[in-house]
């Protein structure tokens, strides 16, 4: 199974980051993966509750909707499209949308940890002053496997990623924004951590770079780990793609050699 995965830098024109992952996608479709991945927030990465609500779709409305659409059709992959903002009546909900090869929708979730934090430097972030929680634990099938998803700030709370691989899930994928300042020293260290303790292959893809009018800034460094914890591929300090195989019998030796879904006791 071959994934892509699409690192980009999200501003806040919506039409312009649109035409950019169009580009990225078909680059990366040359590579003849099996499953592309955007990241979190990708048609508009914006500054304000405004900007994001402004970039909302109603789905299956929606430019973004459906040019991932249009992408997953065109070159025959299943699209993980990343994040972008749904509303849903009078909620706003930070949303995973996937697509098969076909174009139709496979899979939709909802951030449930919203990263409310003030950051080291003087940076507050309100997640929860844009967005609402979701609350469904969302699997999908791709190439006969099963993956799991999850969104950013989701990725320090183990017991989601637990509950993904009780579902069944293979693989799990972590589209993010991770802020510079805490990305350098927690994003590969919890990223690591959640493919050892479910021994999946894990897919962490970033946005890069600065944003807001360079007043705020994304880690970047995408990557893919497989279940032993090791980062098997990984982008460095660029928009661009890159793309890895994921050894499924490798997946089944670590789960054998190391039963820890046998020893749960709580």
């Amino acid at each position: 199974m071959k994934i892509s995965i699409v690192q980009m830098n999200s501003q806040g024109d919506k039409a312009a980051n649109i035409a950019a992952a169009k580009d990225l996608v078909a680059e990366a479709a040359k590579d003849d993966p099996d499953l592309i991945v955007l990241p979190e927030y990708w048609a508009l990465l914006g500054d304000t509750p405004a900007d994001f609500h402004a970039s909302a779709e109603e789905f299956p409305d929606g430019e973004a909707y459906s040019t991932m659409t249009d992408l997953a059709r065109e070159h025959e992959v299943t699209l993980h499209g990343g994040s972008i903002v749904e509303r849903a009546g009078n909620k706003f909900y930070n949303t995973t949308v996937v697509f098969g090869p076909h174009g139709g929708e496979i899979a939709r979730y909802r951030k449930i940890h919203l990263f409310d934090v003030d950051v080291p430097g003087g940076v507050s972030h309100r997640e929860s002053a844009t967005i609402a929680p979701g609350s469904d634990i969302v699997t999908y099938q791709c190439k006969g496997r099963m993956v799991g998803c999850a969104i950013c700030y989701d990725i320090r709370f183990p017991e989601l990623f637990r509950a993904l691989r009780d579902r069944g899930a293979e693989v799990i994928v972590l589209p993010a924004a991770f802020t510079l300042m805490t990305g350098k020293d927690h994003w590969e260290v919890l990223a690591r951590a959640r493919a050892i303790e479910t021994q999946t292959h894990f897919v962490a893809v970033g946005q890069y770079g600065s944003h807001a009018g360079g007043r705020k800034a994304c880690f970047g460094h995408s990557m893919v780990i497989d279940p032993w914890g090791h980062v098997t591929t990984q982008m460095g300090d660029h928009v661009g793609h890159a793309t890895g195989t994921l050894n499924h019998e490798y997946r089944d030796r670590v789960r054998q050699n190391v039963p820890v879904h046998n020893h749960h006791v709580l």
